[in-house]
């Protein structure tokens, strides 16, 4: 069976309780719905909500769905990081069983799910990003040793509707992932601020300098992704000597002050606070 096909019917065959239906939630649910997902299969858990898409069962707490059963295939957990651990006794009986707890959550090792839901349990914890609202995230997954190969297939289809998934198998690679693209989409926002920023100075009206900003950063990215030339030919295919974009990039590459060595340094910030929130 083609790939395609098996990621649509592990989709469509699985049984989901979501916890937590907010943005990210959200993002998931509608690319669930989007790639297949019955929306009878899916329990969306979140006492802030009053309604949802045809068909999706909410409830304001654990309880009905717990008492009502089936078990889920997977339980996944897109609430806040700082409130995780309020949230998570009231799932405890869903532990030791076949129900993959998967969590979308910064800072929140495998360990901490194995304790909170007892021995046995499958844990996979996975770092997505913001673009997920648009179908367009990138997702970094890693499993523990109770994973099967069909929950992981499961799990793969579920982060894959929104995007792009890689799996790792050390965990300690997610504080990386967490500070590349976890966080990198406010790095491209930013540079667009500064972009923006740096035409108004240069003497363009705001309107149109915060126009071609963002105008060039979405068209730059979008024939990043439809070509097969990695990011360093690109950037040299719009580099002619001695031109406008090479006096730019030398003051931008600079080995010292340049974008590079901020970059590491940013990125090597959010990595150190990663693992701090971890603990």
């Amino acid at each position: 069976m083609p790939a395609a096909d098996l990621t649509r019917a592990a989709l469509s065959a699985a049984r989901v309780w979501l916890v937590g239906g907010g943005k990210m939630g959200g993002a998931l649910l509608t690319g669930w719905l989007d790639h297949g997902v019955a929306p009878d299969n899916v329990t969306v858990i979140d006492p802030g909500l009053d309604q949802g898409p045809h068909g999706v069962r909410l409830a304001a707490d654990p309880a009905a769905p717990l008492a009502e059963g089936p078990a889920p295939d997977v339980l996944l957990l897109a609430v806040k990081p700082q409130v995780m651990d309020s949230v998570l006794p009231a799932y405890r009986a869903l532990g030791g069983g076949p129900t993959v707890v998967l969590s979308v959550a910064a800072g929140r090792l495998i360990a901490g799910f194995e304790t909170a839901f007892g021995p046995g349990t499958p844990v996979v914890r996975s770092i997505p990003n913001t673009p997920a609202a648009v179908h367009r995230g990138m997702t970094v997954a890693c499993a523990n040793g109770h994973v099967t190969d069909t929950a992981r297939a499961t799990c793969e289809a579920l982060l894959g509707a929104v995007g792009d998934i890689a799996w790792v198998t050390d965990e300690a690679l997610i504080d990386a992932v967490t500070a590349v693209s976890g966080s990198g989409p406010a790095y491209v926002f930013w540079l667009t601020e500064c972009m923006t920023q740096a035409g108004i100075d240069g003497g363009l009206p705001a309107d149109l300098a915060a126009r071609i900003a963002r105008a060039t950063v979405c068209g730059a990215g979008a024939l990043m992704d439809a070509s097969p030339e990695d990011p360093a030919t690109l950037r040299r295919n719009v580099t002619s000597p001695n031109g406008t974009t090479a006096a730019a990039l030398e003051v931008l590459m600079q080995e010292s002050g340049g974008l590079g060595p901020l970059m590491s340094r940013a990125v090597a910030a959010a990595t150190q606070r990663s693992q701090d929130l971890a603990g």
